[in-house]
């Protein structure tokens, strides 16, 4: 567990150890009018890779496919650092992302292979905490690396604690056996085609109000070639021996509310994580160097209550209340959110941040483990990377959105009116997507976990008798 999660931290770290050294690449490196590249090329390929990394760990073993994307990581990582120019930066940030898709979509799946679903619940404060971690330590990390030692060490900073992690997978992570699956060809036609259909969702929602208008040819031209590439991938997967996004995961109604609800979480919390630095930082004009501490009221209650929940959900073996809390606070934390402007104060805005860190933390852990149960053994990479495949394009679309009505409430200034006049906007949208995640998960239909693996029988596989994998396909 603890090597899994030191590279679940590699990945959470680097993006945001990256965003905070930006300006100063951009001044050594040039190149500013391909400065949103060095973002959209990671986020392009952490995307793609994720759907992809989990089916091949389904396929060629788990522990085999994970540490090779530690390994693309780290490669990427060490490129990244020495790259010259902001093409070879933008080139070995690719690699990079491809490695950090196939770490956060196995990530989870292993942690599911290692622990069942009634017992999962007391590891889940340990992921929190490393997002947690991550999204705070992240800028000041960045921030105190960049100033004392160089842009170029926040990547050569992935290098040592990338090494541990794959040593410690290497020697202490149990090896899962390939499946008689593998011998199938590979789906690539699938693959091309949702890479092709990720990747246009992301140009159009990146570029979409900001390089170019929303109802530009160019953006428009993105949005039809994602809806016809993601007609051809569903016809393709229907065909395939062994595709790379299972429809039968999809066929359960559990995993489908699942995804509803991490797209709404990616929303929620990448929009906020952006956001309220912004207002704090212009509206209520605390000190920049301290961006990361600014979130601890968001973030703190995302472990506390992820691992209380957690614990009961082990003890008891009940789940569905906690992501319909999550539903309740998220949307009156982000209600509250919205209702900020310059007379706020810090204690206020701090408050309304925890309601909606609560809300987050009965969605971050939960919502993962309904995919999980919801799907058998054999597609528990395919299920985890979906999920969190719906929460990157949750992030990526809400972030469009957000940036699209922050700079046009901006247009005429960055004062503080205008900035909390923005952060209205941003999470008054935020509320309706928590309204969406508490109908979704109202809907979730609450099937008794599985406990411990039972030894393999005929008729079993890995814990989950066929006759249980039958009675969950209705729901």
């Amino acid at each position: 567990m603890l090597g899994v999660m030191l590279a679940m931290l590699l990945s959470m770290l680097d993006n945001n150890i990256v965003g905070t050294s930006m300006p100063t690449i951009v001044r050594d490196l040039g190149g500013m009018a391909h400065l949103s590249w060095v973002v959209i090329a990671y986020t392009l390929a952490t995307a793609v890779s994720t759907p992809v990394g989990g089916k091949l760990g389904d396929l060629y073993g788990r522990k085999r496919v994970f540490l090779v994307s530690i390994g693309v990581f780290l490669v990427g990582s060490a490129a990244s650092g020495a790259a010259q120019t902001m093409g070879q930066l933008i080139g070995f940030r690719v690699l990079q992302g491809l490695g950090a898709g196939g770490l956060g979509g196995l990530a989870f799946a292993l942690i599911a292979q290692l622990v069942p679903p009634r017992e999962r619940g007391r590891y889940q404060g340990m992921t929190a905490s490393v997002m947690a971690l991550g999204t705070i330590g992240g800028p000041l990390v960045g921030g105190l690396v960049t100033g004392h030692l160089g842009w170029r060490w926040a990547f050569y900073l992935n290098l040592p604690l990338g090494l541990l992690a794959l040593a410690w997978c290497h020697v202490l992570l149990a090896a899962d056996r390939p499946r008689q699956g593998a011998k199938a060809p590979i789906d690539r036609a699938g693959i091309a085609l949702l890479t092709l259909t990720i990747s246009t969702v992301v140009l159009a929602t990146s570029w979409g109000g900001v390089q170019y208008a929303w109802g530009s040819w160019q953006v428009l031209g993105l949005l039809a070639v994602s809806v016809a590439g993601l007609a051809a991938f569903l016809a393709v997967q229907r065909r395939a021996v062994e595709p790379v996004l299972p429809p039968r995961v999809f066929a359960h109604r559990n995993f489908r509310l699942a995804s509803v609800m991490m797209f709404a979480l990616g929303v929620v919390m990448f929009g906020a994580s952006l956001y309220l630095p912004l207002f704090q930082q212009t509206v209520q004009h605390t000190s920049v160097t301290s961006s990361g501490l600014l979130l601890l009221p968001l973030m703190a209650p995302v472990v506390v209550v992820s691992q209380i929940g957690g614990r009961v959900m082990s003890r008891t073996g009940r789940y569905k209340i906690f992501p319909v809390l999550g539903g309740v606070f998220l949307t009156a934390g982000t209600l509250l959110l919205s209702t900020m402007d310059t007379d706020t104060s810090r204690a206020a805005a701090s408050v309304y941040m925890a309601l909606t860190g609560i809300g987050m933390g009965f969605f971050t852990q939960m919502v993962m483990t309904i995919a999980q149960n919801s799907v058998e053994m054999r597609d528990l990479g395919a299920a985890s990377s979906s999920a969190n495949l719906f929460r990157t394009i949750g992030a990526s679309i809400g972030l469009a959105v957000f940036g699209s009505l922050f700079n046009a409430a901006t247009a005429h200034g960055s004062s503080a009116p205008a900035v909390a006049s923005a952060t209205h906007q941003v999470f008054l949208v935020a509320a309706g997507v928590g309204v969406l995640a508490l109908l979704a998960a109202l809907a979730v239909q609450e099937v008794p976990l599985r406990g411990k693996p039972v030894p393999h029988t005929s008729g079993q596989v890995q814990g989950l008798s066929v006759s249980g994998s039958q009675s969950r396909a209705g729901s």
